[in-house]
């Protein structure tokens, strides 16, 4: 399949609505080849809107006129929304369709692959997908994350774009009430959080502002980045990290988690956190602010700054505004969520796949510069236009009611394929506060490197699958408690280090360690 230049796609995409141009440049077969597709993610399971023929994808409409493929729906599990029981009922069933994708397939892709359920793409790709290939090269390391512990890899991942997830929001209207500074270190930060606590911003009379407050309760456990400690090495909550030797080890077993879990549980003891951060739920963000109670959170760049706009007429001279992560404890300033290059979502060939070659060629077409912007943008002409070189959203999807990733889902696109995101998609419905804020933290070295996980060998997994979950319940259990007051961190610590090594912390971490190094040497 020849490789077009950006000009070539762009004239390929245009003749969609242009009668008599060919469309050869994308075809994969001359006549329509039908592949069966597993499709379940958290907004959705199965693939297209409905799942019968009748109400496909806009997305997957141009995507069969283009390159002659016609994914049908087989997804198992329609009636759950738990991704992993619907693989297992997939696997259990022995019938596999032509594609598996969706959310969380990296490790039964990975498990089950080199068993013989899953087709080894390293050598397809090399053959028939130039455009993925040079992907890979183009971004060292990545193949080798989602790698099998055989070496090869079984699927073609969805991959982020964009640095930038989550920031720090401060009430600057609420700062300039009380004379204040934005804070710049954890005491500065402290006495802001106080003062909001104490001296009424909000102007009710009533001592109710909530200073610190999160809408995932995993975000109070942030803070333990303003003691130079960690909560998690990756942009899932709670999950391992690349210690600075370079070794993998888990933030809840160390010294730096028992004094910053302290200082936690102290600002809850003194209210400067809400009391019902572990039950208030995602509602906590649109009430918080909308009823002028919340004065601070973590939370994304994009969604976030929305709130100056849908607030201001309520809310005189409301301002919610990112501003640079304190500087912790030993001064440094650490913004531990980052958008994780690579995810364990995507799509993956079965075994029972009469057409691999067919098929690896319609996975490489979502990363030429026409998929990429199908994958992404939906269907031009529909719900966008190519301007100055640049797909810019139609304003009708811009000013709707409905989110615009809402309707992306809905015509197929962002939606949990193996694609190459486009960060342009986000940065055009992105508030002006959050341009703002995004251009303030890329002047400064923020970010850290993020774990992108390991891939067992048989015995290694049955290692951690016999330890991990009982570990991981056991630390969060005790996380939460010592947060609530229920115990004190600092006396119980090497009790609790004690319990970790009876419950196998140390045979996990050596496991964990055995498959980084063999993965990533």
């Amino acid at each position: 399949m020849r490789k077009l230049t950006l000009t070539g796609a762009l004239l390929g995409f245009t003749a969609l609505t242009t009668p008599g141009f060919a469309q050869d440049d994308f075809r994969i077969v001359d006549e329509p080849l039908e592949l069966s597709i597993h499709m379940h993610w958290p907004r959705a399971q199965g693939y297209g809107v409905g799942g019968s023929p009748s109400e496909i994808y806009p997305v997957e409409r141009v995507a069969r006129e283009l390159t002659g493929i016609h994914l049908v729906d087989q997804t198992s599990g329609r009636n759950t929304t738990d991704n992993a029981e619907a693989m297992n009922l997939l696997l259990a069933q022995g019938n596999m369709p032509d594609i598996v994708g969706g959310n969380l397939i990296k490790q039964p892709v990975n498990q089950y692959g080199p068993q013989g359920a899953f087709v080894p793409l390293n050598d397809l790709v090399k053959e028939h997908a130039p455009n993925i290939q040079a992907f890979w090269d183009a971004h060292p390391g990545l193949m080798e994350a989602i790698s099998s512990a055989d070496g090869n890899y079984y699927y073609i991942p969805y991959l982020p774009d964009g640095k930038y997830g989550r920031a720090w929001y401060i009430r600057q209207d609420w700062l300039d009430k009380l004379g204040l500074e934005q804070p710049q270190n954890v005491d500065e930060l402290y006495e802001v959080l106080v003062a909001f606590r104490d001296q009424d911003p909000n102007g009710n009379g009533k001592k109710d502002e909530i200073p610190y407050f999160a809408r995932d309760w995993e975000e109070v456990v942030r803070l333990l980045t303003l003691w130079d400690a960690r909560s998690s090495g990756s942009d899932t909550y709670h999950d391992f990290y690349i210690t600075p030797e370079g070794k993998v080890a888990h933030p809840y077993a160390q010294d730096a988690y028992r004094d910053g879990l302290a200082n936690i549980a102290k600002w809850y003891a003194e209210r400067l956190i809400d009391p019902e951060i572990f039950t208030r739920g995602s509602s906590a963000r649109d009430y918080l602010l909308s009823e002028n109670l919340g004065g601070l959170t973590h939370d994304w760049f994009a969604s976030t700054s929305g709130y100056n706009d849908a607030l201001k007429d309520k809310i005189e001279g409301f301002n919610f505004i990112p501003f640079l992560p304190p500087a912790s404890a030993k001064g440094v300033r650490m913004e531990e969520h980052r958008r994780i290059p690579i995810k364990p979502d995507g799509w993956a060939i079965s075994h029972s796949n009469e057409h691999p070659v067919e098929t690896i060629k319609y996975f490489d077409f979502w990363f030429t510069e026409t998929g990429r912007n199908l994958a992404n943008f939906g269907v031009e002409g529909e719900t966008w236009d190519m301007i100055d070189g640049e797909p810019i959203y139609k304003p009708e999807v811009l000013n709707s009611d409905t989110p615009v990733n809402s309707q992306m889902y809905l015509v197929g696109a962002q939606i949990y394929r193996g694609y190459w995101q486009d960060y342009r998609y986000e940065w055009q419905w992105t508030a002006e506060a959050a341009r703002k804020g995004i251009e303030l933290y890329d002047q400064h070295d923020l970010l850290v490197d993020q774990f992108l996980g390991v891939a067992f060998n048989q015995e290694e997994q049955a290692v951690y699958d016999q330890y991990w979950p009982s570990l991981r319940s056991y630390m969060l259990e005790r996380q939460q408690a010592w947060i609530l007051g229920s115990g004190d961190v600092e006396a119980e610590w090497d009790a609790y280090i004690n319990t970790l090594n009876r419950m196998g912390y140390d045979k996990v971490i050596e496991v964990m360690n055995t498959a980084y190094e063999r993965q990533y040497s």
